[in-house]
């Protein structure tokens, strides 16, 4: 019996699976169809998050993934196994080897979830990376030189922002404000203003489509459907996009203020290697227009949005992952303590 290592950008919207000698093979949503009546799973991914918003009663579309960790261990061990499942596909025999991405702050409880939820789905051995290394790596920043590099991955759930040097973090911070909390934002403002409800599916798109840090070129309104909450009859409703950076403002906010705590903590010799190397942005977030330059502007530092950011976590892990597999996170962790 052969063993296949995978990598596994585990993401509060989506999760990369990622294959040792085939790159990213799978971009899924974190999203499960769960029939409540017999707990069974009907759908994972891509068909689940059709169905968000669209279900009957007895069928519910759940992430089971919250702020980057797991809110929901048994349909998340499900997710995995489906994922690792269909990585191992056409391998006869094969075992697999699983590494998985974390954020930078969650406590040893939840990443121990991730862990059992790893191995309840059928992997063999499990390893653990932070969200910030993996990123880093997969930004092609110099990681494992002794110099600083900081870089900031704005997720689903979690941004997380970290400064490394010599293949470790030396000071991080993970802000559980990211993505979803701008989706949220945008409903709550939509429906405070407009008195219109609107549901994430649609935040997510006026997000894409006219969302931003700063103003930009070319600034047009777009139509948003939704439901009228004074007499409860669907409405069409223009919004601007000044409107959205009003709606976003907050929640960007809190993300830069969580970066200037990690520049106060930097050692002084890599924060003058952060001022001449700049900040790396990654994550879907980062695609947020004028995002890198609201935070030059904030912080003073030159911010860049890498080349592919929804990538990088998962481009590291695959890059970690044909360096060679360490051995189990846990036992690694009680042979050098």
């Amino acid at each position: 019996m052969f063993t296949r290592d995978i990598g596994i950008d585990l993401g509060t919207a989506n999760t990369i699976v990622c294959v040792k000698g085939k790159g990213i093979i799978m971009r899924e949503p974190s999203v499960v169809a769960v029939d409540v009546r017999t707990e069974e799973v009907k759908a994972v991914g891509k068909e689940a998050k059709e169905m968000i918003g669209r279900t009957p009663g007895s069928i519910v579309a759940v992430r089971p993934l919250r702020d980057g960790v797991i809110y929901d261990f048994d349909v998340t061990a499900a997710m995995l196994k489906k994922f690792i499942s269909d990585a191992l596909k056409g391998s006869l025999f094969a075992r697999a080897r699983v590494m998985i991405c974390i954020p930078s702050g969650i406590t040893e409880v939840e990443s121990h979830a991730v862990y059992d939820a790893a191995i309840q789905a059928g992997a063999r051995d499990v390893d653990l990376i932070e969200e910030p290394m993996a990123a880093a790596i997969g930004a092609g920043l110099p990681a494992f030189d002794a110099s600083g590099s900081m870089l900031m991955d704005i997720g689903g759930g979690t941004t997380d922002i970290a400064i490394v040097s010599l293949g470790d973090i030396v000071a991080s911070q993970s802000c559980r404000i990211a993505g979803d909390d701008m989706d949220e934002a945008i409903i709550t403002y939509i429906r405070r203003k407009h008195n219109l409800l609107i549901g994430e599916r649609t935040a997510e798109q006026i997000k894409i489509s006219i969302g931003s840090a700063l103003p930009f070129e070319d600034e047009k309104p777009i139509v948003v459907k939704g439901r009228n909450l004074v007499d409860g009859l669907p409405k069409n409703v223009d919004i601007t996009p000044e409107e959205i950076r009003e709606a976003l403002a907050q929640p960007l906010s809190e993300i830069i203020d969580s970066l200037k705590l990690v520049l106060e903590k930097t050692p002084p010799e890599l924060a003058a290697d952060v001022i001449e190397k700049g900040i790396t942005l990654t994550g879907g977030g980062a695609l947020l227009k004028g995002l890198s330059e609201l935070i030059t502007k904030e912080t003073g530092i030159n911010a860049t949005v890498s080349a592919n950011p929804m990538d990088c976590v998962a481009q590291g892990t695959l890059r970690r992952l044909e360096m060679g597999i360490p051995m189990d996170y846990y036992e690694r962790k009680r042979k050098y303590q």
